[in-house]
């Protein structure tokens, strides 16, 4: 093969392969343009805001990343690479890279599982594996909640679909319970009766069922007063802090003590 006969042959492959080098750029950049504006519209569509705030979420992020692989492999196809190669090459990659994922995988799952079975939704207060907070988002791999005081938690959705979850915001009510001690010298029935008037007389405490005041232990210094209203699971730290300190008020005002920890002592002359 003389010079003249291999510069032709190469001239005429790069512009076979430039032009679908630039018909895969072509496909690439119009194709992810395209989801963009696909899933923008979709986001924006009345039927898929009915869909549950979670689910909204996470096949959000699922089309978003199967869209984008199905144009990558379009334009590879474009680029003339032998398909059931790719597939080959791909799979023993897709292996490895799922043994070294095995976590996100897991997350996947546990993505899958959250949303069938919803133990909670976007907007509950939930307690599982050590950490607490609102649900702010349920993402593919991840659920993001918000603590009380603003702090941000991201967690694998594997460890939330294996832990147990305490959700605070499914039920419309909560029972709402104090704890407090009265002196020994206290007239009991007069205390059971003061706390009983305080617990009618909060306007969030329910009425139904009726408050449960009642004497729960004998301890070395003082009697033990378990008080247990139900309430608004809303209304639950609000009634919690409200009755604790209306308590202290009512006990000065019917001249019932409140005890400190004490020892008697008895000396044998």
């Amino acid at each position: 093969m003389n010079w003249e006969t291999f510069l032709e042959n190469l001239l005429g492959w790069l512009i076979a392969f430039g032009g679908k080098l630039i018909l895969a750029i072509i496909v690439v950049t119009l194709g992810f343009k395209l989801t963009k504006l696909f899933l923008k519209l979709l986001m924006k569509s009345k039927r898929f805001h009915k869909i549950d705030p979670g689910a909204q979420t996470f096949i959000f992020s699922f089309l978003s990343i199967t869209l984008n692989a199905v144009i990558v492999l379009t334009a590879v196809a474009i680029l003339g690479v032998p398909m059931t190669n790719f597939v080959a090459v791909l799979g023993s990659a897709g292996l490895a890279i799922g043994l070294a994922l095995q976590g996100s995988l897991a997350n996947l799952a546990g993505g899958l599982m959250i949303l069938m079975f919803h133990p909670f939704r976007i907007g509950n207060y939930i307690v599982a594996d050590n950490v607490s907070g609102t649900v702010k988002e349920i993402t593919i791999l991840y659920t993001i909640l918000d603590t009380p005081d603003n702090v941000r938690i991201v967690v694998p959705n594997g460890q939330l679909s294996n832990a147990v979850v305490q959700n605070y915001s499914v039920n419309e009510t909560r029972r709402c319970e104090i704890t407090l001690g009265v002196s020994y010298k206290s007239d009991m029935r007069n205390v059971l009766s003061v706390l009983k008037n305080m617990c009618n007389e909060c306007e969030m405490v329910l009425r139904d069922p009726e408050p449960f005041v009642r004497i729960s232990s004998y301890d070395e210094s003082q009697i033990t007063v378990k008080v247990r209203v139900w309430v608004k699971a809303t209304d639950y730290w609000t009634v919690y802090f409200d009755l604790t300190e209306k308590a202290k008020e009512v006990f000065d005002a019917n001249n019932i003590e409140i005890p400190f920890p004490q020892l008697d002592v008895h000396l044998d002359k």
